[in-house]
């Protein structure tokens, strides 16, 4: 017992020689730790400041401009869904005006896609780089729709990584096999038809309730009569 009480007794001392070592570190740096907790508390006035009184505003206004321009891209008018009607903006005003926000961030893809479109395709491969994304279908489309611009200026390579990381980029029904087989074509087009051949089966088996799916057994017969030669 008298053991257990010599531990216990060491114990509370230490307790004690620390407890006594943090007060004497807190009265020695109180001026200093003051200063750090008062920073700190401004730090986060200022981030709240920002996001309620600045940035949520910002969110709101750049939806609003934002809504001309789309109803022009869905009507296919290209020219004033980009560069606005005189009265409203256009994509790209918004993307100048409101850098930092959502709306400007998915200009940035419509912008892309409208260059794309217009035969632009430097201006597509920009603008769409610079759109970040987690939506498996958006994202996805922009990255596929890199590697068209990058297929129309005959850059093949290229194109085929970003149909590989437009497929790989979210699994799903829709755009994994649309990438995959625009992948396979890729291959083909470069002549590394076993590689098509591993694509279009990988449609055949893992998705074969779209629409690439359908008529994927022709693409394989091509593909690997290619191969035997």
């Amino acid at each position: 017992m008298a053991k257990k009480s010599d531990n216990t007794e060491e114990t509370i001392h230490v307790v004690e020689d620390a407890l006594s070592k943090s007060e004497q570190f807190i009265e020695k740096n109180q001026k200093i730790i003051t200063i750090v907790i008062g920073a700190l508390i401004v730090i986060a006035l200022a981030i709240f400041a920002y996001r309620t009184l600045y940035l949520a505003p910002r969110e709101k206004e750049s939806q609003a401009q934002m809504f001309a321009a789309q109803k022009y891209f869905e009507q296919d008018s290209l020219a004033k869904a980009l560069n606005g009607d005189g009265n409203n903006p256009g994509f790209l005003d918004i993307i100048d005006d409101f850098g930092g926000t959502k709306a400007s961030n998915l200009s940035k893809y419509y912008a892309g896609i409208i260059y794309l479109k217009q035969g632009k395709y430097e201006d597509a491969i920009n603008y769409l780089k610079k759109f970040k994304s987690d939506d498996e279908f958006v994202g996805s489309m922009a990255l596929g729709g890199i590697a068209d611009a990058y297929m129309e200026l005959g850059e093949k390579d290229n194109a085929l990584d970003y149909y590989l990381k437009a497929a790989n980029n979210k699994d799903n029904e829709l755009t994994t096999p649309l990438y995959l087989m625009r992948a396979a074509w890729t291959y083909e087009e470069l002549g590394k038809f076993d590689k098509a051949v591993e694509l279009y089966k990988k449609i055949q088996t893992g998705y074969y309730r779209s629409n690439e799916a359908r008529d994927i057994e022709k693409y394989i017969e091509r593909a690997s009569a290619q191969v035997k030669k």
